[in-house]
C-alpha cells in the first residue's frame, strides 16, 4: 500500500492512504494558484487546518457540511463544534486517533485569530508526512526528528509572512525529512522566490511539485 500526496496550490496537501482522504489547509476557490476548485475533489474525511487565516480556511466549510470531520487547535474545534460540525480538538504536543489515523499536532510560529498557529504530522500506510503550516524558523524544529521519522515535509518557502528560502533551508535539515515539498510561495507578488534556486541548494531532498502534482510514498 502506498500513500498518495497531491500539492493543490499555496498550502493545500491532500493526503490519500488506509482509506482515507485528508485535506490540509483548502484553500482552493479564491486561490490564483489552485490546481482544482472544491467540488472536484469529492468526499473528503479529514480537514486539518494549521491556523484560522483565510488563505488557510478557504473552503474548510464546504467539506465539513459534506461530513468531513474537522481536526485542530481546540479553541477552532470548538467554533466549528458550536456550528454542528463534527470535531477533533487537540493542542499543542498532543497526539489523536481520528478514524485510525494518527494525528500529532506540533508548534508554527505565526499569527492567527483563534487559539495558536500549529503544523501537524499525519500518520499513513506506516509513513510520517509533516505539514509545518506558515510559520517561521524556530528551535524547536530541532526536537521533531527525536521524535518522528517524517519521510515527507511540506515547508513554507515564500518568505514576508513565513520562512524564505534560506531559514526554510536550514528547517530541512533540522527536522530530518527524507522529501521536501515546498509551499505558500508563488501566489502573489509579495511572497515570489526562486523555487528552482531553492531546490538546487537542498539538493537530493527537494521535490518541486507544481498544483494538481503528487507524490507516492510506498
Amino acid at each position: 500500500m502506498s500513500v498518495k500526496a497531491s500539492y493543490l496550490g499555496h498550502s493545500a496537501v491532500l493526503l490519500e492512504g488506509d482509506g482515507k482522504r485528508i485535506l490540509i489547509d483548502p484553500f482552493l476557490n479564491g486561490n490564483p494558484s489552485a490546481s482544482c476548485q472544491p467540488e472536484d475533489i469529492g468526499k473528503v474525511d479529514m480537514v486539518l487546518l494549521t491556523h484560522d487565516h483565510e488563505d488557510h480556511v478557504g473552503d474548510t466549510e464546504h467539506f465539513l457540511k459534506k461530513g468531513a470531520t474537522f481536526v485542530g487547535i481546540y479553541e477552532l474545534a470548538t467554533k466549528y463544534g458550536e456550528q454542528g460540525y463534527k470535531n477533533e480538538g487537540m493542542n499543542i504536543g498532543g497526539t489523536i486517533e481520528v478514524e485510525g489515523v494518527k494525528i500529532h499536532m506540533s508548534h508554527a510560529f505565526h499569527t492567527c485569530y483563534t487559539g495558536d498557529c500549529v503544523s501537524f504530522i499525519v500518520e499513513l500506510e506506516g509513513k510520517q508526512i509533516h505539514h509545518a503550516g506558515d510559520t517561521g524558523l524556530s528551535m524547536e524544529m530541532q526536537l521533531l526528528k527525536e521524535f518522528f521519522d517524517i519521510d515527507l515535509a511540506f515547508l513554507p518557502i515564500g518568505d514576508r509572512f513565513t520562512m524564505g528560502p534560506k531559514s526554510a533551508l536550514k528547517a530541512a535539515e533540522w527536522i530530518g525529512a527524507k522529501k521536501i515539498v515546498p509551499i505558500h510561495y508563488n501566489t502573489w507578488p509579495p511572497i515570489a522566490v526562486d523555487v528552482n534556486d531553492f531546490a538546487a541548494k537542498l539538493g537530493d531532498k527537494a521535490l518541486v511539485l507544481k498544483p494538481g502534482e503528487s507524490h507516492e510514498l510506498s
